[in-house]
């Protein structure tokens, strides 16, 4: 969201009004109508960036109202706050009136999405936060980006007046808050991609700290929050090197071709392991496995009308007697069985051949059958990658919990098929 220019915040201060805005005459809690919409945005915006690779918080506000002061790098900073900051502060973010409201579209964007209200920038602007006074005495949290505009990553700009002007009129502390990943996550001028989001609340400061005490203060968190380091699974790291290398593909075609001529693993098994490991090429992956599926397919097919048998480990009389049933009934059409009854492709495959089944008519309706199973299973577990981005220190055991169902699961179909 753009943030207000340093012209207001360099505008004359209003004075601060005698005896009024005690901490001791604002009430504790915001007013009860404020909480469910604050409570929907926050599921909001932790739903999506859950989606985009997640978000995580360390500390909390504290009671009462406080303006809290953040660095900004990323348009996405305020999904981060909306995300990270609990509803019962009902934060409102400072947002620039000469472009979030410039229009009405724009305005209820800001508004009901972003708890934006709006900030002029060419005269006015410091009339614009005194007015939120009110609403940090009831208990409120006013968010402010002090360095006016977003910032390289990395870097930290100077902090200018309003923040500090805001909470000393209206008695209440400033909040240091860091917030690091949104610069990765969607960059300046760059693409959304996905990134693991960190929001850092820090310790108060006084309604009289300078710009300079919470732009130090800001920074420090900021450097604790990104020279931490994520934990991480060996297993992940290691996985994710193969996957994210130039054998990467190449293994996950040969893993389906072999699975569609003899191999007993199911290419599925290989997208668990890699698209959970490296999210990001969950599409690539399981294109190439389809590919190599497919390829592995025809080539069983050509060998079986040829009389060529290979060894089919797993696989029983009854499957076969099964598909031979179903071609005899359905041709080439028959595969379309195999995604949904446990069946092994490879068992398709061959009896296709031995049937005389014609290869473009299997290659078309297998694609048909196999990309349904095969794209459908590898990007959902892409999408569960990035959901447990966050979680990616217990790769290690979500590889053996994988192991034990993967086995359990084709003990039960092979038995139910005997």
């Amino acid at each position: 969201m753009r943030t207000v220019s340093r012209k207001w915040a360099l505008s004359a201060r209003p004075a601060v009004e005698d005896g009024r805005g005690g901490a001791g005459d604002r009430p504790s809690h915001v007013p009860a109508a404020r909480r469910p919409a604050a409570g929907l945005r926050r599921a909001l915006w932790w739903t999506l960036l859950t989606l985009t690779g997640g978000v995580e918080r360390k500390g909390q506000l504290p009671p009462g109202g406080c303006v809290v002061v953040a660095n900004h790098s990323s348009h996405a900073d305020t999904a981060a706050l909306l995300a990270a900051l609990d509803a019962r502060h009902a934060p409102a973010i400072g947002a620039a009136a000469d472009y979030w409201f410039a229009s009405p579209w724009r305005r209820r964007i800001c508004s009901r999405l972003a708890a934006g209200f709006p900030v002029r920038r060419t005269g006015g602007g410091m009339d614009d936060l005194i007015a939120k006074a009110d609403d940090l005495r009831a208990g409120r949290a006013v968010v402010l980006f002090p360095e006016g505009t977003r910032a390289r990553a990395g870097e930290l700009g100077a902090f200018h007046r309003g923040a500090v002007v805001l909470a000393e009129h209206a008695r209440v502390p400033v909040v240091p808050v860091a917030i690091a990943g949104t610069d990765r996550l969607l960059p300046k001028h760059g693409r959304l991609r996905p990134a693991l989001v960190r929001v850092a609340v820090g310790d108060p400061l006084p309604a009289s700290a300078t710009p300079e005490e919470a732009r130090d203060a800001v920074a420090a968190l900021h450097r604790r929050t990104t020279g931490e380091p994520l934990r991480d699974s060996a297993a992940r790291k290691r996985t994710a090197a193969v996957v994210a290398s130039r054998w990467g593909l190449p293994l996950a075609f040969a893993w389906a071709f072999a699975e569609a001529l003899s191999w007993p693993l199911m290419p599925e098994l290989f997208l668990a392991i890699a698209c959970v490991a490296m999210p990001r090429r969950a599409l690539k992956l399981s294109l190439t496995a389809l590919a190599g599926s497919l390829a592995g397919g025809l080539l069983a097919l050509q060998l079986a009308a040829s009389g060529a048998q290979l060894p089919q480990p797993l696989t029983t009389d009854r499957m076969r007697a099964e598909v031979r049933a179903e071609l005899a009934v359905e041709s080439a059409a028959a595969v379309r069985h195999q995604p949904w009854n446990g069946i092994p492709f490879k068992v398709y495959a061959r009896e296709a051949g031995r049937a005389d089944v014609a290869p473009s008519d299997w290659l078309t309706h297998s694609a048909l059958s196999r990309g349904s199973r095969t794209l459908t299973v590898g990007l959902a577990f892409g999408a569960f990658g990035f959901l447990v981005h966050r979680l990616r220190r217990f790769y290690g055991l979500y590889l053996a919990l994988l192991g034990a169902g993967f086995t359990i699961g084709l003990s039960l179909i092979v038995a139910g098929w005997s």
